[in-house]
């Protein structure tokens, strides 16, 4: 059953957007703002650019299904909007076009929630390496040991009605940040699981990707006592125990990487888990 909507409530929330933030929508402010993205109204095919700190909010009105504005208006990046050609039914916003067209390759992906370990710089290095497919959708945190406790039963639960690619975040006690980028959530399996979009990282000190290697396919086994990633030769890339505290990173055949933290065993401080929404 399909449901009306009056064009009053399209423009009062095109109103909003733009009282919201009225410095970004004249032409004398362009050269003082950098948007980085698009709010588009569906049906009229409307844009209006939003700065990189008010898209998160913006993200969770139209995220309210129950509201009947959420289906009339999307967020999208200016890269995803050049692939639709919208932007050429509009006369300004062609002119724009090329403005936008530097700021739109390097997008902070936007968070459903406020991240404990993940600042600007981090997300930027992350986002640059994810795979194609990911780019310009929003993530959805799925779990955090600070909201969640600390339990991988806890966390497989939590993502079993997903079918998106996950990023792991790990800070240990060290305060150095590291994990995974897996194309598949995790959950237990009697074997292992993935594909080479699969990736571990480090920001131990400076930001590093390792990839597969293409050696074997020991993508991601999870067990409901461990959660294991990469590995050959019996060293995993990363292992965490059941209750999410204890873990250890060794180089592996998989993905012929480093140790992700300054010690090879270490102990969790903070971690989260999320699912980018493509």
């Amino acid at each position: 059953m399909g449901v009306a909507y009056s064009v009053g409530e399209v423009d009062h929330l095109y109103t909003f957007f733009v009282q919201w933030s009225p410095d970004i929508y004249t032409k004398d402010s362009k050269k003082h703002c950098r948007p980085r993205y698009l709010i588009r109204e569906k049906s009229q095919n409307r844009f209006l650019v939003v700065e990189k700190n008010k898209v998160a909010v913006i993200n969770k009105l139209l995220n309210n299904h129950a509201s009947p504005t959420a289906n009339k208006w999307e967020i999208i990046t200016v890269k995803d909007s050049k692939r639709r050609q919208s932007l050429c039914s509009s006369e300004g916003s062609e002119a724009e076009e090329p403005e936008y067209q530097e700021e739109a390759e390097d997008l902070l992906p936007v968070l459903s929630d406020h991240s404990q370990l993940l600042d600007d710089n981090h997300l930027e290095s992350l986002a640059a390496h994810m795979p194609a497919r990911t780019k310009g959708y929003p993530w959805q945190l799925v779990y955090s040991t600070a909201v969640h406790g600390t339990s991988l039963k806890t966390l497989y639960r939590n993502m079993a009605a997903f079918d998106n690619p996950v990023l792991l975040v790990i800070k240990d006690m060290h305060n150095k940040v590291f994990g995974a980028f897996s194309s598949d959530p995790f959950r237990v399996s009697d074997c292992c699981y993935g594909t080479g979009e699969t990736f571990l990282y480090s920001f131990s000190p400076d930001f590093k990707v390792y990839r597969w290697s293409g050696e074997n396919y020991y993508f991601v086994r999870g067990h409901l006592g461990s959660l294991q990633i990469g590995g050959g030769g019996g060293c995993f890339g990363l292992w965490l125990d059941g209750d999410l505290y204890h873990g250890s990173s060794y180089s592996c055949p998989t993905f012929h990487n480093a140790p992700l933290s300054t010690h090879q065993d270490f102990l969790v401080q903070d971690l989260e888990v999320w699912t980018i929404q493509n």
